[in-house]
């Protein structure tokens, strides 16, 4: 009697990764659809020679979305939409494989990898002016005020122009890269009555404003490393009458009435002379006829 006995394959082992923590440092500037994790990195075995099914999900709150795999057998990961690296730096993502469909009537076996994203700064953004307004919620665009100085007509000012808010001043905004920026004047100054040094952004004088028109000087900010990323900014430098002279009140005591009962903004009088509203008059001698 032959008998043939015939060993059936029962699933009873669990799909198993051969790494199962990685960690990814992606750059922000990735481009979409980027290849984040090889397939053969992320591949998983069954002992049992099953199909395995893979699913990707988000740990972090907001950041579902930026990150899929190829398929539901192929758990090869890409990136899905941009990414901003102010919005999140890292994310950790957990990738399942399962040896049956979800939704399945048989036992299930499950493993899981762990793949720790770290999302790096790119330079993005060109340099800010300091102080700067956002324009979004983001904070991913600052516009900064206009600069404004005064400096006296034919006179030479040797040292740096004092200017409202500040300094002129910009930074990279991408402060985890914070490349270095160069000043230049590239407009509002065809006499080059201006210098701007190049290093810390401080304004000085060539030589005396003759005219007293004002000056609106645009001064750019450019990274270094990329004279595409630019800023400039508006300065206005208003040429003003050399003041010598501090202005003065025409009498050290002023003497007024006032009746009781009066309405509010009613008139102060002279004293001893009720019929005579109060007069207080200041002078400055720079300005004799005013």
């Amino acid at each position: 009697l032959d008998i043939v006995v015939t060993i059936m394959n029962v699933n009873d082992n669990s799909p198993v990764f051969e790494q199962t923590n990685l960690t990814e440092v992606v750059p922000e500037d990735t481009k979409v659809n980027a290849t984040i994790v090889a397939r053969e990195d992320l591949s998983a075995t069954d002992a049992d020679l099953d199909i395995i099914y893979y699913e990707l999900t988000a740990l972090v709150p907001g950041t579902d979305g930026y990150f899929a795999i190829n398929g539901v057998n192929n758990p090869e990961i890409y990136l899905a939409k941009p990414l901003d690296y102010e919005k999140f730096h890292l994310t950790t993502l957990v990738l399942y494989a399962r040896d049956r469909n979800v939704g399945s009537p048989d036992p299930i076996h499950t493993a899981t990898a762990t793949i720790n994203i770290i999302i790096e700064q790119a330079d993005t953004k060109p340099p800010w002016f300091l102080p700067c307004t956002f324009l979004n919620t983001d904070n991913s665009i600052c516009i900064s005020s206009p600069y404004t100085g005064r400096v006296n007509i034919s006179q030479l000012s040797t040292e740096p122009l004092t200017l409202e808010p500040g300094p002129i001043y910009a930074i990279d905004p991408d402060y985890t890269i914070n490349e270095k920026i160069l000043y230049s004047i590239v407009g509002g100054d065809p006499e080059q009555v201006f210098s701007v040094d190049a290093d810390t952004g401080n304004l000085t004088m060539n030589k005396a404003a003759t005219s007293p028109d004002p000056y609106l000087l645009q001064v750019m900010a450019t990274q270094v490393n990329n004279i595409q990323k630019y800023s400039i900014a508006s300065v206005e430098i208003k040429v003003i009458n050399k003041s010598d002279h501090a202005p003065y009140f025409e009498s050290r005591i002023y003497n007024g009435t006032v009746f009781v009962g009066l309405a509010p903004r009613s008139f102060v009088f002279q004293a001893g002379n009720p019929s005579s509203p109060l007069m207080i008059t200041a002078v400055d001698d720079d300005f004799p006829d005013v």
